[in-house]
């Protein structure tokens, strides 16, 4: 029983990777923009069919690897945002809290800035309501890789987790196609020890058995696709909250400030909702009732924060 609740407590971990603290405001390694951001654009023109042809209907590709040991998922997207508010927002600190409020592992998120550095303070827990000192606090640290005119590039990572894990790491790239779109792959992989290997596959076998992902593996007996599982189908389902939760906060930036919160709290589980099957966790007023009071929480508790209201 034990071994299970911190296998769920790393398993929230994975799907979040940004839950963090002691970020850093420089970039070790910094990149040279215009030669990434033409590696971004030439990828983008060598993935124009699987775009055009994506399952979910958009220009959208999930991949991700089915590695016990090294999970990785990765999201290729366009997204009907202009790059001004994406590389003007994503590279601040602050609004990944926002980002990162929208899960349902995550209970509190605050940033702390000391002299040159800032710092992410987050909380995580399980999928329901629970008491804050029953969750477990996550350190993280960031680098703004590079913030161009035309190229954003930010890396998310911590060496160490609960179970034995590792090298956490999300990359998040972007730039822009037009006035009104950017293209942005996402990408975070980590590193599972031994003890958490042995968790993980502890749950694909009880409580996880019945979660699928994306991707199809074939078809049964009837001509119905049949959906990967296993840690396959666990990279994939926390790629596609995670991106799921970038959008949502880009689309409520054209809100009145007191109507961001609420705006991206519907948009991320209406998302979701999308994919019954993969994402659904609970129904709408529950999740709404919960982030809400987390939300008052976190914003009476830092200034920061954006407040509901």
């Amino acid at each position: 029983m034990k071994t299970t609740r911190s296998w769920r407590h790393w398993l929230a971990l994975a799907s979040l990777l940004g839950a963090a603290a002691a970020w850093t405001t420089t970039s070790a390694n910094p990149l040279h923009g215009a030669e990434t951001a033409q590696a971004l654009l030439a990828k983008h023109s060598a993935m124009q069919q699987a775009l055009t042809q994506s399952p979910f209907q958009r220009p959208l590709v999930l991949h991700a690897n089915s590695s016990f040991q090294e999970p990785q998922g990765d999201v290729y997207a366009v997204i009907e945002h202009p790059f001004t508010t994406v590389g003007s927002t994503l590279r601040q600190p602050e609004h990944w809290c926002d980002v990162l409020m929208l899960q349902l592992n995550v209970k509190r998120c605050a940033v702390e800035r000391e002299a040159n550095a800032q710092g992410l303070k987050v909380a995580i827990g399980k999928k329901v309501e629970q008491p804050l000192e029953d969750a477990i606090r996550i350190r993280f640290n960031y680098a703004l890789r590079a913030a161009q005119p035309d190229y954003l590039s930010l890396e998310i990572n911590a060496p160490e987790g609960p179970l034995g894990t590792r090298d956490y790491r999300l990359t998040l790239e972007a730039i822009p196609l037009d006035a009104r779109r950017s293209f942005m792959h996402m990408s975070y992989s980590y590193t599972n020890g031994l003890t958490a290997r042995l968790a993980t596959r502890a749950y694909l076998a009880t409580s996880g058995r019945d979660k699928i992902g994306f991707s199809v593996a074939g078809q049964d007996a009837h001509g119905h696709p049949v959906y990967v599982g296993g840690i396959q189908g666990v990279a994939e389902r926390n790629a596609m909250r995670y991106f799921l939760a970038i959008e949502a906060f880009l689309a409520a930036e054209a809100m009145p400030p007191e109507q961001r919160a609420d705006k991206r709290l519907r948009t991320w589980f209406a998302a979701t909702e999308r994919y019954p099957r993969q994402l659904h966790e609970m129904d709408a007023a529950d999740y709404l009732k919960m982030k809400r009071r987390q939300l008052q929480q976190v914003s009476s508790a830092s200034p920061v924060l954006s407040a509901v209201r």
